[in-house]
């Protein structure tokens, strides 16, 4: 089957449920008016299908490749990222003043997922790009804009991000990478990263490393680092690609999935670098573009999510078996199900986006807390619903769906990187109930009253679903200020339960209003999630509060299977 952009359902969710219609109202994103949007809309998901689509089993197929220390990338990727950087679409929302369009997050968001979802190897690729165009906004020196960013939004250039080593992966601090100042303004940066996506590319005509090293008189831990543009090909007096500089794909990872993808070990020998922001603020420069990224992610969980039950529902449609199985009623509650949670994790996303759109156009506090609070959880329930659903589509297959040849299994292994990329799925639950609760819960207790008010409201209209919501909410608020008054590390042992319940309250409540437009439809796949899915939030929460003791409690050589007699 082919994929087919879900154009309107983004279309839906973008006028009906989330804040997006309030950023015409502003100076800054005057221009997102709903005719733009539309036609924007439109031709991303026409390129997405017709261009990008049709690589996605190519990628899987026949991988990046490496051949005398130059990389090989799958066949038809450099006609594919040429459609994504003559259309514009790297520069969808970066500043005008270097070539950008300067259009929301949420929209540049909504195109990301069906890139995601036609290819995610190659969209890969554009994703660093935009996350690295967002740090050197924020933190570059107005030369290194003037130099970079041109070429960064033309798609000319693509951007890397190198955080992890070998000795090194969350624990950042851990780095040994170094950077020797030179003396003229630039530094020599020498170490080994590993996990490095598209380290490398034949694509474009240079790749620009952002990458963390310390500096002689940089601190131990994270306060130390500093963070370095290092490009593949030193720019001339003219600024275009000149001699190449000292760094070297070492090697390529073989990965379970995102085969089209480079994913680079990477070595720096005396590589000349120049810093980005100040000395000793890399972490405060790449969390910027870390967090771009982290809701990149979550919407990459959401594309292939989106891709996976289109084929799932296509063969269930095809496939007979005393009849075609979507009339079997376990098929149809898969199906279902899944189709719920994609609209309920798509919500989530372009919720998160619209609302730092906001932020950013307003200067709102309120709008930019809420936006802070809700990035771990689009990433990490976006991704979850990826795998759940990437996962259900093999099992829709039956035994088919164990066979390379149907595809169906390259979904599954492609998106089962995207809990783990940008901070584990636990790391961001983590994030969630401590950095994002630090304000007292004031962040979380505003979008609890937000939704506890909406679900009365709602009640007239739709009395039960409105109910179930309510309580959900009450139960969540109540169990929101149990974490709060409890100990860090027995919030750390509930965060990701906690998290899981948190989402599914977001989805029912963003599913709620779905249904309050009144179409039949809506209702129906609302009523599916709010009786079949939403109540999983007890459990879960019953759970984020047990607290870390019975952790503690079994010992490693039970943890391994070893008990007494």
């Amino acid at each position: 089957m082919s994929y087919r952009a879900p154009v309107d359902q983004i279309a839906f969710i973008l006028k009906n449920i989330v804040p997006f219609p309030r950023l015409a109202d502003t100076e800054l994103f005057a221009e997102a008016t709903p005719e733009t949007v539309d036609a924007i809309l439109s031709e991303a998901g026409k390129m997405a299908e017709n261009e990008i689509a049709p690589l996605n089993r190519n990628g899987d197929l026949t991988p990046a490749r490496l051949e005398n220390g130059k990389l090989r990338s799958s066949p038809g990727f450099d006609a594919g990222f040429r459609a994504i950087a003559e259309g514009g679409w790297i520069s969808l929302a970066s500043d005008p003043e270097y070539g950008g369009m300067g259009l929301p997050q949420a929209l540049n968001m909504a195109v990301a997922e069906m890139l995601a979802g036609a290819c995610l190897s190659l969209q890969l690729n554009p994703l660093l790009t935009q996350g690295q165009i967002d740090a050197l906004q924020h933190h570059a020196s107005d030369e290194m804009k003037a130099l970079y960013l041109p070429k960064l939004n033309s798609g000319e250039w693509s951007g890397t991000m190198n955080l992890t080593e070998p000795g090194a992966g969350s624990d950042v601090g851990a780095l040994t990478t170094k950077a020797e100042p030179n003396g003229d303004g630039t530094y020599s940066i020498t170490g080994q990263k590993i996990f490095i996506t598209w380290g490398d590319s034949d694509v474009t005509e240079n790749v620009c490393h952002a990458v963390l090293a310390r500096l002689p008189d940089g601190a131990k831990g994270t306060k130390g680092i500093s963070l370095f543009m290092v490009p593949k090909f030193i720019p001339d007096a003219d600024g275009n690609p000149g001699v190449a500089n000292s760094l070297k794909v070492v090697s390529l990872e073989h990965k379970m999935g995102i085969h089209g993808s480079p994913t680079c070990v990477m070595s720096y020998e005396g590589a000349t670098g120049w810093l980005i922001g100040r000395e000793h603020g890399g972490m405060a420069a790449m969390f910027t573009m870390m967090n771009a990224a982290r809701l990149g992610v979550g919407v990459q969980g959401v594309g292939v999510a989106e891709a996976a039950l289109q084929q799932a529902v296509a063969y269930a449609t095809e496939r007979n078996q005393f009849g075609p199985i979507i009339r079997h009623a376990d098929v149809r509650r898969m199906l279902a199900t899944a189709r719920a949670e994609v609209f309920a994790a798509r919500a989530i996303c372009l919720a998160t986006a619209a609302t730092a759109d906001l932020a950013r156009a307003t200067g709102d506090e309120g709008c930019a807390a809420r936006a802070a609070f809700l990035t771990p959880i689009a990433k990490a329930h976006g991704t979850d619903v990826g795998c759940r659903v990437a996962d259900m589509n093999v099992q829709v297959h039956g035994g088919m769906g164990f066979i390379e040849e149907t595809g169906a299994a390259q979904y599954l292994r492609d998106v089962r990187i995207t809990p783990i990329y940008e901070g584990t799925n636990g790391i961001q639950a983590m994030d969630l109930v401590g950095r994002k609760m630090s304000d007292g819960g004031e962040a979380a207790t505003r979008l609890l009253d937000e939704m506890m008010d909406a679900a009365k409201a709602a009640q007239a209209q739709l009395p039960d679903l409105a109910s179930d919501v309510w309580q959900a909410v009450e139960t969540l608020r109540e169990a929101t200020q149990a974490m709060l008054d409890a100990d860090l590390q027995d919030r750390f042992a509930g965060a990701v339960p906690y998290l899981d319940a948190f989402a599914r309250v977001l989805g029912a409540w963003f599913h709620l209003r779905a249904a309050q437009t009144g179409d039949e439809g809506r209702i129906t796949l609302a009523r599916i999630y709010i009786t079949r899915i939403l109540p999983r939030y007890a459990a879960d929460l019953t759970e984020a509060q047990v607290g870390l003791a019975d952790l503690n409690a079994i010992s490693d050589d039970q943890l391994a299977g070893v008990f007494g007699a």
